[in-house]
């Protein structure tokens, strides 16, 4: 027989090449190509592709198709299980990413820790020997759990070992290989046919998968961008390895909302709810300070406050810099262009450095109007009151619009004890709040009047 010739595949785009070539033709993308071997053709018979994954006729009507209820199944950790959507659904597939040393494999060995006791199990580890597999779980004071653990990167040895579990966890996809295909391990066509074989697993037996996965240095999980769309959810490990916070984030779930966020705290004893997040990215000043304002931004369905810092300063430089931190730069530029044109306050010669305090990265709208009172308030040096909380997405042409959640931030606002807001106009709630005043800008050329009310 004529051996199969090898194809070159792009990790990046999925393109497939006959040679190998150190650009991709497709995205443009420098080494990207890998060698693997094309999958054997299938003669004749049904293929998966004609049947669904228990075996069914793939085609029914929708009419005639029956919405499984979805039970799930609770992880034993509140914020887990809001990412997540309430807990795991049998037969999905969770990919979990982050950086090295984030907490990934923590999470993932303590969420099997506390499911061990009640449902059968397990956790397969390619990376890690069982010495260090046991000095985590001692660290994490899992020591006395009866939690099966199979040490291989073999997928054939993970998917018989899996066959009466439950919940099985993957530490990582990169590590694993088959012995059906003819590549390292970490592959393209290693990551396509472990993924695909692992969702197959889950959705023909039930079992729910967790699957830890490396990333690149541009923050991208690592392999085909074809993994991501394999699974069902999608979760990444946000914030800087050295701090004490964790953020776990949605960013694919298909049972549940996207953009939830759970809040950790890494300890002695492993990764710990924060209840409260509010209170660790707000920090209430002793005396009002200028360029500080305090958001509320709502991070799936949960609203969070936290501080919004802008330093104003004259610019020895020809081209004054725009720095932010856990917002677009390009967004400050256009709001500092939207603040010149239609309230008079020109920053062109003027240095601006953005930050929003706790390491959070906020993409909603709603830090736009804080953003330009931050500005305003150290261009002129003058504080605004810390008992103050202000949201709302600015246009170009001036008019303050209304964000989605805003009786739900106004509520939070009022609830950690704050006396003052500045919102969009269609934002203002139609009941008064107990102890909350509500200051309501429709646009931009009433920020002058407005900042004057707070700063008298």
């Amino acid at each position: 027989m004529a051996r199969d010739r090898s194809q070159y595949r792009c990790a990046e785009c999925g393109a497939i090449f006959a040679q190998w070539a150190g650009q991709c033709g497709a995205c443009e993308a420098w080494n990207s190509l890998q060698e693997h071997l094309p999958p054997p053709a299938v003669r004749g018979g049904a293929g998966p592709a004609a049947t669904g994954w228990s075996g069914e006729r793939a085609v029914v009507r929708l009419s005639e198709a029956q919405a499984d209820a979805q039970t799930r199944l609770p992880t034993g950790s509140s914020e887990l299980d809001r990412v997540l959507g309430g807990g795991l659904v049998p037969g999905s597939v969770v990919l979990l990413g982050g950086d090295p040393g984030i907490g990934k494999s923590t999470l993932l060995l303590q969420t099997l820790g506390r499911l061990a006791g009640t449902s059968p199990v397990l956790y397969a580890s390619g990376e890690e020997s069982a010495a260090q597999v046991a000095a985590r779980a001692r660290r994490l004071q899992l020591g006395e759990t009866d939690l099966p653990l199979l040490i291989d990167a073999r997928l054939e040895a993970i998917l018989d070992a899996a066959a009466d579990c439950r919940v099985l966890v993957v530490d990582s996809i990169q590590t694993l290989f088959s012995e059906a295909v003819a590549s390292a391990a970490g592959s393209v066509a290693q990551v396509r046919e472990c993924a695909a074989r692992l969702t197959r697993l889950a959705k023909t037996q039930g079992i729910s998968v967790l699957i830890a996965g490396h990333v690149t240095k541009e923050g991208a999980l690592a392999g085909p961008r074809v993994l991501e769309h394999i699974v069902d959810t999608v979760l990444y490990f946000e914030g800087d390895s050295a701090s004490q916070y964790r953020i776990v984030r949605a960013y694919k779930n298909r049972f549940g909302s996207v953009n939830e966020l759970g809040v950790f705290a890494m300890t002695e004893g492993g990764l710990k709810e924060v209840t409260n997040p509010s209170a660790i990215f707000l920090t209430r000043h002793a005396r009002p300070v200028a360029g500080s304002v305090t958001m509320a931004t709502l991070e799936g369905t949960r609203p969070l406050l936290l501080e919004v810092q802008a330093l104003v300063e004259s610019s020895p430089l020809g081209n004054p810099r725009r720095l932010t931190l856990g917002m677009d730069g390009s967004r400050l530029a256009m709001l500092l262009a939207v603040l010149h044109r239609h309230a008079g306050v020109a920053l062109f010669d003027q240095d601006v450095y953005v930050n929003l305090v706790g390491g959070l990265k906020v993409t909603e709208t709603a830090t736009d109007l804080p953003v330009l009172l931050a500005a305003l308030s150290s261009l002129r040096n003058r504080p605004l009151p810390v008992d103050l909380l202000s949201f709302g997405e600015v246009g170009l042409a001036g008019e303050v619009r209304p964000v989605r959640g805003g009786q739900e931030r106004l509520g939070e606002a009022a609830k950690l004890g704050f006396r003052t807001a500045v919102v969009g106009k269609l934002n203002a709630p139609r009941k008064p709040i107990p102890g909350l005043r509500v200051l309501a800008l429709e646009h931009l050329d009433g920020l002058g009047e407005v900042f004057a009310q707070l700063v008298e």
